[in-house]
């Protein structure tokens, strides 16, 4: 089996996996900008969405480290719908 190098300057793939889940209120109004702004200081990655409102944030982000994502997220409120996808798989015709 083949070994994918991944460049993050060149690659498409820089970010292997597709990482979506939503995130429901917790104890206190969510805000998806100061989830957004977390998400971009504090973890490598692209195609950052994150879109909601005061009782749920849908969360979508390419990352080579998703638990770290689903970690923090789990923090700011209950998380489910968790999708991880090896976007790499997907593009050699495998399940992701």
């Amino acid at each position: 089996m083949a070994v994918n190098s991944i460049d993050a300057e060149d690659d498409q793939f820089a970010y292997r996996y597709d990482t979506q889940l939503l995130i429901d209120r917790r104890d206190k109004d969510l805000d998806e900008d100061e989830i957004a702004d977390y998400i971009t200081e504090n973890f490598e990655g692209n195609s950052l969405i994150a879109a909601g409102d005061e009782d749920m944030v849908k969360i979508h982000f390419h990352t080579n480290e998703p638990w770290k994502l689903l970690e923090y997220c789990s923090k700011v409120g209950e998380i489910y719908d968790i999708v991880v996808e090896d976007m790499i798989r997907q593009s050699n015709g495998l399940h992701g």
